[in-house]
């Protein structure tokens, strides 16, 4: 029988499936949509946090995969420009990982957090949506959805910051041995 020269490369690998899965989960059944180009959800805990404990890399194949396997369930089908964001939140936490292996706070969560919401969520998508889904100037739906997107990820932002929070104040990820990051 062969053996594993990794076997953390196994448990990673479970690790990674299982919060793919909770975000999709926590994207479509704990979220609220008021209309077709936005939705306030929690899906960015699980991708950060994934970042977080496995790295950029890990973090942002869990992105990319809880955005394409969440498309399989909803009515508007997967579009490639749309993945930026979740990427983007994984690849940050796990860029921000030797920093916040330090100290998981308020403070340092915030940070990690926003380069992902300003550029992938609010900005960029902002853009792709006015691209996508205005038959009017790009300009004027890149503003509508500017506004209206700015309000709803400083909500989203506060929620999932609080929620990466309590979740490793509670000492979960230290029990099951994948948190503090290893010195390598």
């Amino acid at each position: 029988m062969r053996q594993n020269k990794n076997p953390m490369a196994t448990r990673t690998l479970a690790y990674c499936a299982m919060l793919t899965a909770l975000s999709v989960a926590l994207a479509r059944l704990v979220g609220l949509m008021p209309e077709e180009s936005s939705r306030f959800s929690i899906e960015a805990v699980p991708i950060f946090i994934s970042g977080m404990l496995f790295g950029p890399l890990a973090g942002g194949l869990v992105g990319f995969a809880a955005d394409f396997v969440g498309c399989l369930f909803s009515p508007y089908g997967f579009n490639p420009i749309f993945s930026v964001p979740p990427i983007l939140y994984g690849l940050f936490g796990g860029l921000f990982q030797s920093y916040l292996g330090k100290k998981v706070s308020i403070p340092r969560l915030l940070l990690g957090f926003l380069a992902p919401v300003v550029l992938g969520s609010v900005l960029y998508q902002s853009a792709a949506l006015a691209f996508v889904y205005y038959s009017s100037t790009f300009a004027e739906g890149l503003i509508l959805k500017l506004s209206t997107r700015s309000v709803q990820f400083t909500i989203t932002m506060a929620l999932d910051v609080l929620l990466v929070f309590f979740i490793f104040k509670a000492g979960i990820f230290e029990r099951l041995g994948v948190w503090p990051p290893k010195k390598k």
